[in-house]
């Protein structure tokens, strides 16, 4: 089976779906806009082709020289990990004649509106909203809907560009922060505790499913610098807490039709238990999430999506057996990292727990922690333990301290 693989290099945890493409036995042709020499190695080793294109959002260059460069060959599947890809990977597989979620499937999955009107028309909890283009439309959308209320981009990917609106005032700040920004979902901010819904699923059949929950919401681990924002995979997926979520969810899933692949949904749980949808993908989440999937479940999830799309089959064994947090950390300061405390210490606290260490080296240039979550780096943790996962994970937030100058 010829499987197109686009955007294989980026971001970091996209080699790993290549890799898992090819350990199932599929011949993976990759599409990108890096110089090949430049894909990770795990990438390279994964491809069995690679075309580089001058620019992957220029979508109509992009389905050219993937027809020329496929000539007569068969394409059986045509695959996108990555946001901004999801809405050519549909295009491409009507243009080649594949398998897989034609264009009119996919823009509920991308357009934010479009994809809330579409869940509300299923009889589901969506916060009202409305779309808005221009400063002029997003004023009046704001004083309909009532403060506070949330923008974000019509086509997002994650938090990026988002923000609560409380007052007049912030919106006006706000609407000077994205005013490089077309199109804005205006809607009605819910107040409650932030979780998500990722699903692999086979033939509209849900094969795999997790969920997690983010510490604090995103709307503000997103825009306060010194916080140390978490994503926490829950072991309990099965608690009564979560089970409004869980319904939600597959009502979702059956509303937009979503038949192969994976999802990453968001939804919000009311202090009196309501559900609340927020948003969902037609990929996996972002900011090393499957790994801390595989890391509380003991799985390939890299493997198992690939498997499920090409095979349409799941045999990965789930154990179910910790909870797993992952903790991304900043830096204080600016330039380079100069130093970094406390690992030492929370290693001796509890290193049989610690499942990963990834933060920016000494002398490496601080990252820009307004346009990437992965931020200087992250640890993961692990435990049986709901609230010892939590203990460790604050812990490591506010004992390990990373220092740039």
């Amino acid at each position: 089976m010829h499987v197109i693989l686009l955007g294989p290099g980026y971001p970091a945890e996209i080699p790993f779906f290549a890799r898992g493409l090819a350990n199932v036995g599929a011949t993976v042709l990759g599409v990108g806009d890096q110089p090949e020499s430049e894909l990770p190695q795990l990438t390279r080793e994964s491809l069995r082709g690679y075309l580089r294109v001058n620019s992957l959002l220029d979508e109509q260059a992009v389905i050219n020289a993937v027809r020329e460069w496929i000539g007569a060959l068969r394409v059986d599947r045509v695959e996108s990990v990555w946001e901004p890809t999801v809405l050519l990977a549909a295009r491409l597989r009507e243009v080649l004649g594949v398998e897989g979620m034609r264009l009119s499937e996919v823009i509920p999955f991308r357009d934010k509106d479009a994809m809330k009107t579409a869940v509300a028309a299923a009889g589901l909890r969506v916060p009202r909203h409305l779309r808005a283009g221009g400063v002029r439309q997003c004023r009046e959308a704001a004083r309909q809907l009532g403060f506070p209320v949330v923008l974000k981009p019509i086509a997002g990917a994650g938090s990026a560009d988002t923000f609560r609106v409380n007052d007049d005032d912030e919106l006006e700040s706000v609407l000077q922060k994205t005013g490089h920004i077309s199109e804005m979902n205006v809607e009605e901010f819910i107040h409650g505790e932030e979780f998500t819904f990722d699903t692999i699923s086979i033939n509209g059949e849900i094969a795999f499913f997790n969920m997690a929950w983010y510490r604090p919401p995103p709307i503000i681990g997103r825009s306060v610098e010194w916080i140390s924002p978490q994503t926490v995979t829950l072991r309990d997926v099965d608690s009564p807490e979560l089970a409004s979520g869980r319904q939600l969810g597959r009502d979702v899933l059956r509303a937009l039709k979503f038949q192969t692949g994976f999802t990453h949904m968001e939804w919000y749980r009311k202090p009196d238990g309501e559900a609340v949808f927020g948003e969902i993908a037609a990929r996996p989440p972002g900011a090393r999430s499957v790994d801390i999937m595989n890391y509380a479940c003991d799985v390939d999830l890299f493997t198992g999506w690939a498997e499920a799309v090409v095979h349409s089959r799941f045999t990965q064994k789930v154990k179910r057996l910790y909870n797993s947090a992952i903790i991304f950390k900043r830096a204080q300061g600016a330039g380079r990292i100069e130093r970094i405390e406390g690992v030492e210490k929370v290693m001796a606290s509890f290193g049989e727990h610690i499942a990963c260490v990834d933060l920016l080296p000494v002398g490496a240039q601080r990252r820009d922690w307004k346009h990437t979550l992965i931020s200087d780096g992250f640890i993961v943790v692990r435990h049986p333990d709901l609230q010892a996962t939590m203990d460790m994970a604050d812990r490591i937030g506010t004992d390990v301290q990373m220092f740039a100058g």
